[in-house]
């Protein structure tokens, strides 16, 4: 039998924490090294087709010029977008211009999952899914999910499955005849990951007409979640009202209807490369990659911001939460995003989670009064991109472009210096210069 001395131990010891303490410094090191590779990039993880290449219907509500390749064309030319989610690439049409992308050689496939186009762009691939959930009075609601997929073989697969649950598949946003809870598991199997859309909108939402928890939809499969979408009513503030929300990653989305639209909502991200396994790890916060800003609108500017009242047409006005009308005393009310937080939400304030980033208010070009179509043709003629506009240019370029009184206008807007009107019962808010 063999027996240590003290001298012996203690010398194995000290041996142990100075490899240990090698180790971590050549850890901290590469740690150091990594976060010198990554860099800042812009994203929009919910955009709509409206029609395919060969015309067919989509999205019925979306533009026709909404299409995979000009949607790229518009991230890359105009907007600045990095990361892009295209939500609708279930569908079989979509498909076929995605494999036509492709074969024309303008993109090409990454093994971290996405599409690269220009080497400027990483389009994920999205479907939103709308599934039947009961409320707690028993009672059926419909919320939307965006389900993101790593490779255009997953979603094709996606695509198989669900059209078996699906009465048209080749439309978006089509009513599924299966849960939320369901569908997370067929996501899954296809390599994806499933994001609320929307989350607090009194249509097609989780929080507006299903529940109060999250988790009671999802039980324990809710850890499986990364991140909730806000959507345009909502900011962190009124999020964060909901404690089962404190683990979850915060997207700030266009919900783009229109080329115009993309990037009036997006998110900066710290990433080490634009791919699919980027983006999640972003959400997940790991590796030291992570969300570094939420740029969003005003809630005020939303179309669901205030409870509005359908007998009257018009916004109610007063302390949240509105449940009737104030003139009629209808309750024919079409329910406010800021009524609906106040009436759910179990913190009395605001508290967010260390790892929560700034969310910061940010008007689009396309709401800025005096700014027309041929003003902003005209600047991003000059500057290019509009996320240039909007975080790089100084005051005095902008107005050697535009003259004063615009260029007052959009420094107003880069400020938080507007005047909001609240909008409600699907009108959006509007903005004009205090």
């Amino acid at each position: 039998m063999f027996f240590f001395t003290k001298t012996l131990y203690e010398l194995i010891f000290k041996s142990y924490c100075n490899i240990n303490n090698l180790i971590s410094i050549i850890f901290e090191i590469k740690d150091r090294e990594r976060m010198k590779k990554m860099y800042e990039v812009f994203a929009d993880m919910h955009i709509h087709i409206g029609r395919s290449e060969n015309n067919k219907p989509i999205k019925i509500t979306a533009a026709r010029s909404l299409n995979f390749a000009n949607i790229a064309k518009e991230c890359v030319d105009r907007k600045g977008i990095n990361v892009a989610g295209i939500i609708d690439c279930a569908s079989p049409y979509v498909i076929e211009d995605i494999e036509k992308f492709l074969e024309d050689g303008d993109a090409y496939e990454i093994e971290d999952g996405g599409i690269i186009y220009k080497d400027k762009l990483c389009i994920i691939l999205g479907s939103e899914i709308e599934t039947s959930e009961v409320n707690e009075n028993g009672k059926t609601g419909s919320a939307h999910n965006i389900c993101y997929f790593p490779h255009l073989s997953d979603i094709k697969a996606f695509s198989k499955e669900m059209s078996t649950h699906i009465k048209n598949i080749t439309l978006s946003s089509q009513r599924a005849n299966i849960s939320a809870y369901e569908l997370i598991d067929i996501v899954q199997k296809y390599n994806g990951i499933l994001v609320p859309a929307h989350a607090f909108t009194p249509h097609k939402s989780f929080y507006g007409n299903c529940t109060s928890r999250l988790e009671r939809i999802f039980k324990e499969k809710f850890a499986n979640i990364p991140a909730i979408e806000l959507g345009l009513s909502a900011d962190t503030s009124l999020a964060d009202k909901i404690s089962e929300l404190e683990t979850k990653t915060f997207l700030t989305n266009s919900d783009a209807h229109s080329l115009p639209k993309i990037a009036r909502e997006y998110n900066k991200m710290l990433l080490e490369d634009i791919s699919f396994k980027e983006f999640v790890k972003a959400l997940k916060n790991e590796d030291g990659r992570k969300i570094l800003a939420n740029y969003g609108l005003d809630p005020k500017l939303g179309k669901y911001h205030r409870t509005y009242c359908e007998i009257c047409n018009k916004n109610i006005p007063g302390d949240a939460p509105v449940t009737k009308c104030d003139t009629c005393d209808s309750k024919n009310i079409t329910m406010g995003v800021y009524d609906r937080i106040e009436i759910i939400k179990d913190k009395k304030e605001t508290k967010s989670p260390e790892f929560r980033p700034e969310y910061i208010y940010q008007i689009p070009l396309t709401f800025i009064p005096g700014l027309g179509g041929k003003t902003i043709d005209k600047l991003l003629n000059a500057f290019d991109t509009e996320m240039n506009i909007l975080h790089k240019l100084s005051y005095d370029d902008i107005e050697a472009v535009v003259g004063e009184k615009l260029a007052e206008n959009i420094e107003a807007a880069r400020t938080g210096k507007m005047k909001i009107n609240a909008g409600g019962g699907g009108v959006y808010g509007k903005v004009t210069k205090e």
